[in-house]
Formats: C-alpha cells, sequence, structure tokens
C-alpha cells in the first residue's frame, strides 16, 4: 500500500538533515513500514545506505534506484523474512575491508532478493552467516575498472541452504562460497570474470545448468567433497590458466552432462585424499579444447564413464604418465579411435589406447605449444609413430569405446 504522505516526509528530511543529502532517503520509508508490511516506493531515486532490521518487503516495480552514493554497503539486511525486488541498487563505497558493495544479509533467514539490477559497486550481494536464502533472476556488474581490482559478485560465507538461480552475474571477479553447504547454484548466466564458481571447504553444493563463458577459470573446488556438477555450459575459457572445471583435494564430486567448449584445459585435477576419494565423470561433452583432462600429480582410480571426447588437441595430458591408466575409462567415444565395430553393438572391437610420441615434448617445454601442430611437430610425431626412439608411454587406455 502507497502512503501518499511520505513523500511529504521526506522532504521534511531533507529540509532539516542539512545539503549533505540530495536524495529523499530510503531509511525513512523503511522505519515506518510496521513489520510485515509491503512499502511500494513511487518511481524515482532514492538516497543509501539504508538498513533494513525488521521484516518486511520492498517493491520497487522496476522504476525505483537506490542510491549509495558512494559510501558504505547499499543496502543491509539484519532480518528474517525480508523481500527486496524490482529496485536498482547502484554506487556503493569502495572498501575491501569493509566488503563494501550492493546488499550485505547478515545473521537472517529466509531473505527474497529477486528482479534487481546491481552495477557500479564493489562487491554485489553478500551471504554472511545467513540461510534459506533465494537470491533470483538478478543482474549483477562490478565496477570497470582490471580483473583483480572488482568485488565478487556473489559471496557466500558460513550461509547454507540457499537458492542462486537465473541470475546474470557479468564483469565481477568471482562467485565464491565458504564454509558453506547445501546451495544450489542453478540457471545462473556468469560472463567474462576470473572465477565464474569457487567452493572453498563448502561441501555439498550444486551447480546445475549454468552459462559460463569469457572467464579465466569455470568452476573451481578446493577441499570441497559431494559436490554436484550437472548440466553446465562451460565455453570459451581460454585466458591463462583458462581451465573449465578445476578440482583440487576434493572427493566424491559428480560431474554429469556438462558441455565443456573451446577451453584451454577441459577438465583438471588432482590425487585423491583417500583411495576411496574419487570423481565421478560421465556422460560430459569435451570439444575444441587443447587439453581435454589434465592430471597431475595423480594416483588415480576416477571412474570416467560415458564421455564424449571431439576435436580436442590433446584428449588427455598427465604429469606422471603411469598412474592415470589406473582410472576407470569405459565406453567414451574418442574421435580418433582407429577401430571397427564389426558386431555393430556400438562398442569398438579393440581398446583405445593413447601414448605420448611428440606430446612428450611441448608438455616438458610448455613454450613449445606455440608450435603445435607446425609441420615440423607433426614431423616428429610422425617420426615418433613409425620408428620410436624409446618405448612411449601408455597414459589412457579405454577397454569399451562407443563408435557413435
Amino acid at each position: 500500500m502507497r502512503h501518499s504522505w511520505l513523500p511529504l516526509l521526506a522532504l521534511w528530511s531533507l529540509l532539516f538533515a542539512g545539503p549533505a543529502r540530495a536524495l529523499p532517503p530510503l531509511q525513512i520509508y523503511v522505519a515506518i513500514t510496521p513489520p510485515g508490511g509491503v512499502l511500494r516506493l513511487d518511481p524515482g531515486t532514492y538516497g543509501g545506505p539504508a538498513v533494513i532490521d525488521k521484516p518486511i518487503t520492498i517493491d520497487g516495480g522496476g522504476e525505483v534506484t537506490l542510491d549509495g552514493q558512494g559510501e558504505g554497503t547499499v543496502l543491509t539486511i539484519r532480518s528474517d523474512g525480508v523481500t527486496v525486488k524490482g529496485m536498482r541498487i547502484t554506487h556503493s563505497g569502495n572498501g575491501y575491508d569493509a566488503v563494501d558493495g550492493g546488499v550485505w544479509v547478515e545473521d537472517s533467514d529466509g531473505v527474497v532478493l529477486e528482479d534487481l539490477v546491481i552495477d557500479d559497486v564493489l562487491h554485489g550481494i553478500s551471504l554472511q552467516q545467513s540461510d534459506n536464502a533465494t537470491v533470483r533472476g538478478n543482474r549483477i556488474t562490478s565496477r570497470d575498472v582490471g580483473l583483480s581490482l572488482r568485488g565478487d559478485g556473489i559471496r557466500l560465507w558460513n550461509s547454507h541452504d540457499n537458492l542462486i538461480e537465473n541470475n546474470e552475474v557479468v564483469r565481477v571477479r568471482d562467485i565464491v562460497l565458504t564454509n558453506s553447504s547445501g546451495n544450489r547454484l542453478i540457471g545462473n548466466t556468469i560472463r567474462d570474470g576470473r572465477i565464474a564458481i569457487e567452493f572453498i571447504y563448502s561441501p555439498e553444493n550444486s551447480a546445475e545448468h549454468n552459462l559460463i563463458s569469457g572467464n579465466i577459470t569455470g568452476i573451481f573446488s578446493l577441499y570441497s567433497d559431494d559436490l554436484s556438477i550437472r548440466g553446465n555450459r562451460i565455453q570459451n575459457v581460454r585466458k591463462v590458466p583458462g581451465i573449465a572445471l578445476a578440482f583440487k583435494e576434493s572427493s566424491q564430486v559428480v560431474v554429469e552432462e556438462n558441455e565443456i567448449l573451446h577451453c584451454a584445459v577441459g577438465l583438471e585435477a588432482n590425487s585423491p585424499v583417500y583411495p576411496e576419494n574419487l570423481l565421478y565423470i560421465r556422460h560430459n561433452h569435451f570439444a575444441y579444447n587443447d587439453i581435454a583432462m589434465y592430471f597431475y600429480g595423480e594416483k588415480g582410480g576416477h571412474l570416467i564413464h560415458d564421455n564424449r571426447f571431439e576435436e580436442n588437441f590433446l584428449p588427455v595430458a598427465v604429469t606422471v604418465f603411469s598412474t592415470v591408466l589406473d582410472n576407470d575409462w569405459r565406453g567414451n567415444y574418442w574421435d580418433d579411435y582407429e577401430g571397427f565395430d564389426r558386431d555393430d553393438d556400438g562398442i569398438g572391437d579393440k581398446p583405445y589406447e593413447v601414448y605420448l610420441y611428440a606430446d612428450r615434448i611441448w608438455l616438458d617445454r610448455p613454450m613449445i605449444r606455440f608450435f603445435r601442430r607446425s609441420p615440423v611437430l607433426e614431423l616428429v610425431d610422425f617420426m615418433e609413430r613409425l620408428a620410436p626412439f624409446s618405448d612411449p608411454p601408455m597414459i589412457l587406455r579405454d577397454p569399451a569405446p562407443r563408435v557413435r
């Protein structure tokens, strides 16, 4: 319900608050809205920062701007059951230590942030010890500065069971979850940042059906177990180091039905800490990558089944040649498979095997990657295959490769 006398109250505040405030302050409107009430503002621009400390709904109807005027965080929420939707939130402070940004949610349960445009802020949305929030349909951008100087688009710290859905997060630093579990990141578009989604000590989260494009790293997991990474499309991740999916000391992670296209490295993993700690890599499509999969310091044991590898420069690269053989490779499609399917069951008659020939040169000397596909390296590779100077190491064996 709109209150016709609210603009008069705002005018009164401007007359007696002095020249420092050029915009009607949102805080006054919040103060006079009762708990459980709905505040529908008239179209226009209102001044921040503002703090919400009771369960209310603010509906801007897509025609309201909250301007933080370059001071601190534009909107702070310290109450359960708050809903904020249909607003533009802009012009935060620039304090990295204070985590200045668009929206800060602290010790609050069940907050809804929906259909917001958040721009010209350091950080976008931060959840601090806040659970069961819904962050949906927002567009978030940071400042037009160098990548390392931008803030994070969405930050979660010690926050659980939140839904991050259908947001467009563009030109920020990261989306980062720290010590947070049970969160779902679904259907988001994340472009032109550093790390699209970063899990740090954050088990039992899911990232599903997100579009990630033009970032330095797609999804990175550090000491985060029991993740579900499903149905994402990660493309054009080509800047150094250019990794679509990176896992370090993370186990029991399901990587399933993802499209990994035009990346420097499709998937990179280190060894599991314990033998039972595995990655389950199934039904993914790796295409047009420099290296589809890269394993370093591996002990092996990951289950890699029913994936498609097409037009990658290398399907697999390793630091220790023997250990990747211990992965369970089965039922994958390899576009360079040289075999037949005489019984027409869709499975090749002989195993698919990968040996390192001239590839060893540029794997050991990364600068030589510049010359890959050149006539010189092609000739070296041909000579190695024709008459190897030493036995080439086998790094991969799929006993049941698919042929279609």
